[in-house]
């Protein structure tokens, strides 16, 4: 039995385990098996390892995607320069480290894209924050990251003005602010300066319409959750897996 999982901390509402099994249901495939693995300290993944004979590969949520590089054996590109790895594959007793959110969030914002959106808000900082810049930088589309803590090449929520809203057509929120059960909270910007110029995209799924989503659409802005992005990385998550020829 070919087996698969997921680590991190809550996994109580995961995406992946539920489309993994289900997509392997609905192709017939039989010998293939995906389960959580919640884990209270990232350094346990060895012991997840050791004690699963069977495990081809792993994605990584949070809070572990950048604390799980120190067991990386061998990074492509996109982590080292990102800083941050969802998507581990197993092979030959090594751990080779990828990130798919890039891949994901890359194929589900691009076909939204108008002429207007040049410049983005990118809200928090995270690892999967990390991997949205990553992916803007590759579009061409220059970003500003907004963050609670102060830090040089970050503003503060309490900066963004009605000039910064009109200059900066695209917004995504990376924290997870507003998932479910927390469904009232949302990142604090001043949503009443959006036109329907902007494109909202959140990274949270659940639910379908968070605050943030909610509130964009009020006043007319285009607006995307972050469903499209997690299969996307769950499929790209695959593909790696059942190429031979990574993890070299």
């Amino acid at each position: 039995m070919r087996l698969f999982g997921l680590i991190g901390m809550p996994l109580s509402h995961s995406f992946s385990q539920r489309f993994f099994t289900e997509k392997f249901k609905e192709e017939g495939v039989a010998d293939c098996q995906y389960q959580n693995f919640e884990i209270d300290d990232v350094s346990r993944l060895r012991e997840i390892i050791n004690n699963n004979a069977g495990l081809e590969g792993v994605n990584v949520t949070i809070p572990y995607k950048q604390d799980v590089l120190q067991f990386i054996d061998q990074a492509d590109e996109a982590v080292r320069q990102i800083g941050a790895c969802n998507c581990i594959k197993i092979a030959r007793g090594k751990l080779f480290g990828f990130n798919t959110d890039v891949v994901g969030f890359w194929h589900s914002l691009q076909p939204l894209l108008q002429p207007q959106h040049k410049k983005a808000l990118v809200l928090g900082s995270g690892g999967a924050s990390r991997a949205v810049q990553h992916a803007l930088t590759k579009l061409q589309i220059e970003w500003t990251l907004v963050s609670t803590t102060p830090f040089p090449g970050r503003i503060r929520y309490d900066a963004i003005d009605q000039d910064l809203i009109q200059q900066h057509t695209l917004i995504i929120n990376t924290t997870p602010l507003g998932m479910y059960p927390n469904v009232d909270d949302c990142p604090a910007i001043p949503y009443h300066f959006l036109t329907h110029k902007h494109l909202l995209f959140d990274l949270i799924y659940n639910p379908e319409k968070t605050r943030f989503l909610l509130e964009g659409e009020k006043q007319g802005a285009t607006i995307c959750n972050g469903y499209e992005m997690l299969v996307g990385q769950a499929l790209e998550s695959w593909r790696i897996w059942n190429d031979p020829l990574l993890g070299q």
